[in-house]
């Protein structure tokens, strides 16, 4: 039996970037709602691919398991064509724009140039989904009306000033502001989901309320304070980065790095999410409070964080999977060097196909199994036992040769400022 605390503390889930990868994360929670059915976040949080599944999550006016399970039922149902045009013509007409606008100088002969694809379809993914006619999402204010949420927060990066912006539509919200990030209320939007995972130069920008806004993890340096700020006092985190040192990519080469090594690197430092710095600082914060306890005075408080990451480098996993993409678009990857590098976080980002969304629903599932009883002790749940199809899900696709051992899971007690 399910049995939670009597004094259960806010609980908040941050979901990070990732493109496609983002599925597995849904993986994960689908674990948790099998272990832990009544299990509860009333703070959802997300960036890039996170807020994607934030929204949607947000959206359902259900419990949890039957809320995730929808969640990966719009997944398993999504294919590339859904996300951006990858057609021969809609690649091309891009490019060429793209080029021209280069070889002029910046002259403005033709159309202005957003984003390197158009992610049209993704916008009426959005739309069809998230059952909104006029963009805004109505699951969101009935769950906020019943007392099932009380925030919701999507991070997106403000251009030309490169603040971090938390839009948050949520019960006795308190904005915040510093030079580097701020939070604000909002009725939030399918263009705030357009605004958060429009991939820098490669997606195009999303205009909101107060200019344009980008990916949310450019410049999100500390990507726990939106949920500390928002009142939550345990966090679990999932990211789609295998544990920092771990990574493939840490293999030695003596090859020049081709143009899809430097992209991947780029497309990396936009998901780098911090989690690990961010939670090192907290802690530092939270022995703070224990030596001096007046520091409480100053609106100091404990918060607990549990940071999931990925068993294997789903980069790697990715590489398997390449086939799949249109050959359009694997033409053009494979003209950057897609085969000559061993960073494939690029074709990890832009695989939204079913073979590799449902190798990474396994993966998620997998490793959120795995450790159950160690999320039940950090929630104060006690799991319910999970049928052997979950806690030893069996491969349905082969596994990459190169696999990575399990990283380390639990983020220590930290305090939040």
């Amino acid at each position: 039996m399910n049995t939670v605390t009597p004094n259960a503390r806010t609980n908040a889930l941050l979901l990070a970037g990732g493109g496609a990868r983002g599925a597995y994360q849904v993986g994960v929670l689908r674990s948790l709602s099998r272990a832990f059915p009544a299990l509860h976040f009333p703070i959802l949080t997300g960036i890039s691919a996170g807020a994607i599944n934030t929204a949607m999550l947000a959206n359902i006016t259900a419990p949890f398991p039957a809320a995730v399970e929808r969640l990966a039922q719009h997944w398993e149902s999504l294919t590339l064509d859904q996300v951006f045009r990858c057609d021969v013509r809609g690649l091309a007409g891009k490019s060429i724009n793209w080029m021209f606008r280069l070889m002029s100088g910046g002259a403005h002969l033709l159309p202005n140039t957003r984003g390197m694809v158009d992610t049209n379809p993704l916008r009426s993914f959005l739309h069809r989904v998230l059952e909104t006619s006029d963009g805004a999402l109505p699951g969101v204010a009935e769950n906020i009306r019943s007392g099932r949420l009380s925030a919701v927060g999507i991070m997106t990066t403000r251009y030309p000033s490169a603040q971090s912006v938390t839009w948050v539509q949520g019960a006795n919200f308190q904005p915040w502001k510093s030079l580097q990030r701020c939070g604000v209320p909002a009725r939030l939007t399918v263009e705030h989901i357009m605004a958060s995972s429009s991939l820098p130069l490669v997606f195009p920008a999303a205009q909101l309320e107060n200019g344009w806004h980008g990916d949310g993890g450019i410049r999100l340096t500390s990507p726990l304070s939106p949920a500390v700020n928002l009142g939550a006092d345990r966090i679990i985190a999932i990211s789609t980065s295998v544990e920092p040192g771990l990574s493939e990519a840490n293999r030695p080469t003596t090859d020049y790095p081709p143009p899809a090594t430097i992209l991947s690197v780029l497309l990396e430092s936009v998901f780098l999410d911090q989690l690990d710095s961010n939670a090192a600082e907290l802690r530092r914060m939270n022995r703070l409070i224990a030596e001096h306890p007046r520091s409480q005075e100053l609106g100091l408080r404990h918060v607990d964080a549990l940071v999931l990451r990925p068993s294997r480098d789903l980069g790697v996993v990715a590489s398997e999977f390449e086939s799949e993409l249109p050959r359009a678009l694997r033409h053009l990857i494979r003209g950057l060097g897609s085969r000559e590098t061993n960073r494939a976080d690029m074709i990890a980002t832009l695989l939204f196909q079913p073979l590799f969304i449902r190798k990474m629903l396994e993966i998620g599932e997998q490793d959120g199994a795995r450790r159950v009883d160690e999320i039940g002790a950090f929630l104060g749940c006690t799991p319910v036992p999970l049928p052997p199809r979950v806690a030893e899900l069996p491969e349905q696709f082969p596994s990459p040769d190169r696999t990575l051992p399990l990283p380390a899971g639990v983020v220590p007690t930290i305090a939040a400022a």
